[in-house]
């Protein structure tokens, strides 16, 4: 590898708005997230999946068409 030319990794102090906080590294001292893996809600669980129709279900819908 070339001498002088990568960039140089410190550890960082990751933030999320929840409060949980992690330590990676990173060219920044410090990071502060909206979500995290520990609140988001694929990861916890708390997804809602909405089971939608597709395109053709909404049109025979729309004009009773069976």
């Amino acid at each position: 590898m070339k001498e002088g030319i990568h960039p140089n990794y410190k550890e960082c102090t990751v933030t999320c708005a929840c409060g949980n906080t992690f330590v990676t590294k990173s060219m920044k001292d410090e990071l502060r997230l909206d979500v995290c893996s520990a609140c988001h809600p694929f990861f916890t669980g708390q997804q809602k999946f909405i089971n939608r129709g597709g395109r053709v279900e909404k049109f025979k819908k729309k004009f009773n068409i069976e």
